[in-house]
């Protein structure tokens, strides 16, 4: 109970300053109580993979857009195909820049064999996020059951080049876990960041060099 307790805490805290710094979710009515404790519940929930119990704790959410998107997913990792549509395009409704429900409404729509709605979600997504990998890959995906093998592959190579910002983030991490003591985990962080470069890049030598660092000080 103790460990609910302070994640409606910190839920509390993050949603007052998200609220505090979004227009568009400060105008929305605020979530009450209930709500955000239905929210938590279900969160955790979902985490366990227990979906269908995370959509059902949902079921009577149909405002709260954090709520409304979770309840999507859990309905689609539980195979609701219907029911999941259902509650993404609620979650647009409610807040139309929300990428994770155009995302997911876009899945759903591809397993319908909806291929000319999907690409549709998925030309505003990238409008938007035109270096979103995830939407990128979704995108090649439809084009290579579509036919459109020369589209899939040109969509795959730039979602390959956008990979770079996140091995860049790794690089990060690591040198400040190095400066922290985490020798290890700061090795682990370059390895996963060689791993997700697409070709030798400038970045890839400064890798290698923190590399080099690390191991002749950590022997």
């Amino acid at each position: 109970m103790k460990f609910v307790n302070l994640h409606i805490t910190v839920f509390l805290f993050s949603l007052a300053f998200i609220i505090s710094c979004d227009k568009t979710f400060a105008a929305l009515d605020a979530p009450n109580a209930e709500t955000i404790r239905a929210y938590v519940h279900a969160s955790e929930a979902y985490s366990q993979g227990r979906f269908n119990a995370a959509s059902e704790i949902l079921t009577a959410q149909n405002k709260f857009p954090p709520a409304l998107i979770l309840r999507a997913k859990a309905e689609y990792f539980a195979g609701d195909i219907e029911k999941a549509e259902k509650s993404c395009r609620r979650a647009i409704k409610v807040r139309p820049s929300s990428l994770e429900a155009k995302l997911y409404l876009a899945r759903i729509l591809r397993e319908k064999g909806e291929f000319s709605d999907a690409a549709k979600v998925i030309e505003s997504l990238l409008t938007d996020d035109p270096q979103n990998i995830r939407v990128l890959r979704l995108a090649s995906d439809i084009a290579a059951e579509t036919g459109k093998l020369d589209e899939a592959g040109i969509l795959l190579d730039r979602a390959a080049e956008f990979s770079a910002e996140s091995a860049m983030v790794l690089l990060d991490r690591a040198r400040l876990r190095w400066i922290a003591g985490k020798a290890n985990d700061a090795l682990e962080d370059l390895n996963r960041a060689k791993a997700m470069l697409p070709w030798d890049t400038p970045l890839l030598r400064s890798i290698l060099n923190l590399e080099k660092n690390i191991s002749e000080v950590s022997k």
